[in-house]
């Protein structure tokens, strides 16, 4: 809507009428997840039996709730690893990422950033496949000429996390690289003329002022590989992920302790939210 533009009083309601739909339409699931997390049913749904706390904080043979449910534990336990490290190595190569583009010098800019764009284009499921079976290829060339196993190319771990980087670390050189170019060089040249040394003026002037580009993406990148499913599916070993351990439960029949899940979920990424806009305005204040 083109806010100079004249508008009738039908489309402004009209307008306002879509806005109240369209956001009904994206909370009103979360709403209903949340509420049945506190419903005193053995099934996930409806209808509403009364309030109850148990599928929180319950230890009994006919109900666990999610406090004393130890693999649902282990699996949020599994991908808080997991995001940790596929955050600090996004981290660290999409920042490195970020420099590398702004140098004007660089020949291979261009190349470099198009395959750098590529595991956003491919579908989660084709990138999943396609790591999966060159990992498996590279690890039995490996035991058939050499007789190594190396553990890195089963599925496990560090393959999920090597999996998830590969995409996530583009979203954080992006947003990283966004920040960058708002950068002013002189700067740095005061500092280099002040006695600095490279090293000096990289990590007390250009890291603090990418500090609130650093702290979004660090946030983005975590919960990204927090809620990853679609690639984790298929590099996943006996180590499995919240998603894929909710996926299992939900497929294979599951009760209100996978909404309680939801329930945190949503308030943990919600503080998450929160905070990382605190920090934001804070730093460009």
């Amino acid at each position: 809507m083109i806010r100079t533009l004249p508008t009738s009083k039908t489309y402004n309601r009209c307008f306002k009428l879509y806005v109240v739909l369209y956001f009904i339409f994206l909370f009103a699931p979360l709403l209903v997840t949340c509420i049945l997390a506190f419903n005193d049913s053995q099934f996930p749904s409806l209808p509403w039996k009364g309030f109850t706390l148990e599928w929180f904080t319950a230890n009994l043979p006919e109900r666990v709730g999610i406090f004393h449910d130890q693999i649902n534990l282990d699996s949020i336990w599994v991908s808080f690893r997991v995001a940790f490290f596929v955050t600090l190595l996004s981290l660290v190569v999409g920042t490195c990422a970020a420099f590398l583009f702004e140098q004007e010098a660089f020949r291979f800019k261009q190349g470099l950033y198009f395959l750098m764009l590529a595991p956003l284009v491919i579908p989660g499921v084709i990138l999943g496949i396609s790591i999966l079976l060159f990992s498996n290829t590279l690890g039995t060339h490996f035991e058939e000429s050499w007789n190594i196993d190396v553990e890195l190319f089963r599925p496990g771990f560090w393959l999920v996390v090597l999996g998830q980087f590969s995409f996530i670390a583009t979203l954080v050189t992006l947003v990283v690289s966004a920040r960058l170019r708002k950068f002013d060089r002189t700067l740095e040249e005061a500092a280099l003329n002040l006695g600095a040394n490279r090293l000096e003026v990289i990590w007390h002037i250009t890291l603090k002022f990418l500090r609130p580009a650093l702290i979004g993406a660090g946030a983005v990148a975590f919960l990204m590989s927090f809620e990853n499913f679609n690639t984790t599916l298929f590099l996943v070993g006996y180590e499995a992920t919240l998603p894929i351990n909710l996926y299992l439960q939900v497929r294979d029949g599951s009760t209100p302790v996978i909404n309680a899940i939801s329930f945190l979920l949503i308030v943990g990424t919600s503080l998450l939210a929160l905070l990382n806009l605190y920090f934001s305005r804070k730093d460009q204040s």
